[in-house]
C-alpha cells in the first residue's frame, strides 16, 4: 500500500439499525451493557418451530408496514421492512459524515450485502393468496422479494449514479460489500461509497436454521464451551467511505481508517466450515500483509462469532494460526450474543461495531454466562475494555459455502 493520501480510504460517517433500535448509540449503549437484545419473537408465530428468541429490531422502525401505506417520496416506490433499515443506517451514515444527500451522493457508488431482502413480504403474498390469512395479495408485495432492493433503496435515496452492487454470499455479505467498495476506492474508480448490508427476520429465515439444528433455545453463547448455536437477529449496517483526499477536500473528520481486506473459500463443505480454520486464516494473513501491519499490532478482534460449536472452534484455529502463542491474550469479543447473527448485514454491522470501539477506545463485552471453551481458549471480553491505547481492530466473517472475509480498521485523528 502506498502513503499517498489517494489510495487511503477512510470512514467518515456510520449508521446502524439493530434489536437495540435505530441508530449507532443506541447500538453502543446496548453492546456496552451487557444485555442482550434477544427476546421473544414477536413477528411472527414460532410456536411450531425448535426455538422461539430472536433480536428483531423495536418499533416503530421494526413495526411492519403494509406496503401500499409506505413512505415513497413522491414516487410509487415500496420500502420492505428490510429496506427501510438500510435507508434508516444509510441517513444516519450519511448525517455523520457531513453529506449533503442528492448534491454531495451522486457520484457515489454503493455496495450492499443481503441474504433475503424482502423475502417477509413475499411470505405475506403467499399467505393472502392461498387463504392462510385475510386480506388481499397486492401485487407489489411479489418484486419487494428481490435482495437486492435495499441496496436499490439507498442508491435512489442518495440519487447515486456510480456503480450499484448487491453482494449475497450468505454471512460474509456485508463484510464483502464493505471490500468491494474498498477496491473501487483503491483503484480510483470512485471517491465516494456507502458499504453495508440489510436483512430482515422471515419465517423462512427461522425455519431454515432450526431445521439445520444450528439455533439455540436460549440466546447464542459464543465460545462458550456449552454453546449450542447462533441466535438470528436483524438490521442494517451502514458505512460512508471515501478516500483520503477526498474527505479532507470535504473538510470532515475521519472516525477511522480501512487499512485492507481480504476474502477467501474454504472450498470444504456446503454449510461446515474447515476444521483447521486454514481459509479464514489466509483471510487474515492476506489482510495484514497488504495493509504492512504486523500481528502484534492487532489491539482486538471482533470475530465471527457465532455460537456454533464448528464456527468458534474453527475460527479459534484461525486465530491460533495467525497470531501464533499470542492467541490467547488477544482481546476478542462477539456482537451476536448481544444482537444475534444479521447474516448478510452480518459484517457490515461488525464493521460500525469495530469503528465505534476504536473511536471510544473500549471493546464492548460479549454476553453470556458459562466457561470459555477450553478447546477455543480465547480472551473473550467479558466486561467493557477500555484502553486509551487502542489502535487497530480486526473484523471476521465466515460464512456458509466457506466464504471468509476479514476488515483491518486503524481509529482515526481524535
Amino acid at each position: 500500500m502506498t502513503d499517498s493520501m489517494r489510495d487511503r480510504v477512510v470512514v467518515t460517517g456510520i449508521g446502524s439499525v439493530t434489536g437495540y433500535g435505530a441508530g449507532t448509540d443506541a447500538l453502543w449503549r446496548g453492546l456496552l451493557s451487557g444485555r442482550p437484545a434477544i427476546r421473544p419473537i414477536a413477528r411472527f408465530d414460532p410456536s411450531s418451530h425448535r426455538t422461539q428468541l430472536a433480536a428483531e429490531v423495536p418499533p416503530p422502525l421494526g413495526k411492519p408496514l403494509d406496503p401500499r401505506s409506505a413512505p415513497s417520496s413522491g414516487r410509487r416506490e415500496r420500502w420492505t421492512l428490510c429496506d427501510r433499515f438500510a435507508l434508516a443506517a444509510a441517513k444516519e451514515a450519511c448525517a455523520q459524515a457531513r453529506l449533503e444527500i442528492g448534491p454531495a451522493t451522486r457520484a457515489a457508488g454503493v455496495f450492499f450485502g443481503s441474504s433475503t431482502g424482502g423475502m417477509l413480504e413475499s411470505e405475506w403474498f403467499y399467505a393472502r393468496l392461498t387463504g392462510l390469512s385475510g386480506g388481499r395479495a397486492p401485487l407489489s408485495w411479489v418484486p419487494a422479494q428481490q435482495y437486492n432492493g435495499p441496496g436499490d433503496a439507498v442508491a435512489r435515496l442518495l440519487q447515486a449514479q456510480g456503480p450499484v452492487e448487491t453482494l449475497s454470499s450468505a454471512c460474509t455479505s456485508g463484510a464483502l460489500s464493505v471490500l468491494e467498495a474498498y477496491d473501487a476506492l483503491r483503484s480510483g474508480e470512485l471517491d465516494l461509497a456507502l458499504a453495508g448490508g440489510s436483512d430482515s427476520l422471515c419465517q423462512l429465515t427461522h425455519a431454515g436454521f432450526n431445521s439445520l439444528r444450528a439455533v439455540d433455545h436460549d440466546p447464542s453463547r459464543p465460545f462458550r464451551e456449552d454453546r449450542a448455536g447462533l441466535t438470528l437477529g436483524e438490521g442494517a449496517g451502514v458505512l460512508v467511505l471515501e478516500t483520503a483526499q477526498h474527505a479532507a477536500r470535504r473538510g470532515v473528520p475521519v472516525l477511522a481508517e480501512l487499512l485492507a481486506g481480504a476474502s477467501t473459500c474454504d472450498a470444504h463443505h456446503m454449510t461446515a466450515p474447515a476444521p483447521d480454520g486454514g481459509g479464514a486464516a489466509r483471510a487474515i494473513s492476506q489482510t495484514l500483509s497488504e495493509a504492512a501491519v504486523e500481528a502484534g499490532e492487532v489491539d482486538f478482534v471482533s470475530a465471527h462469532g457465532t455460537g456454533t460449536p464448528l464456527n468458534d472452534a474453527a475460527e479459534w484455529q484461525a486465530l491460533a494460526s495467525v497470531f501464533g502463542e499470542r492467541a490467547g491474550d488477544l482481546p476478542v469479543t462477539s456482537i451476536k450474543g448481544s444482537i444475534g447473527h444479521l447474516l448478510g448485514a452480518a459484517g457490515s454491522i461488525e464493521a460500525v461495531a469495530t469503528v465505534r470501539c476504536l473511536r471510544e477506545g473500549k471493546v464492548h463485552p460479549t454476553p453470556g454466562e458459562g466457561l470459555v471453551d477450553p478447546e477455543a481458549p480465547v480472551r473473550l471480553v467479558r466486561q467493557p475494555l477500555e484502553s486509551r491505547d487502542l489502535a487497530v481492530g480486526l473484523s471476521i466473517n465466515l460464512a456458509f459455502g466457506g466464504s471468509n472475509a476479514a476488515l483491518l480498521f486503524r481509529k482515526g485523528p481524535a
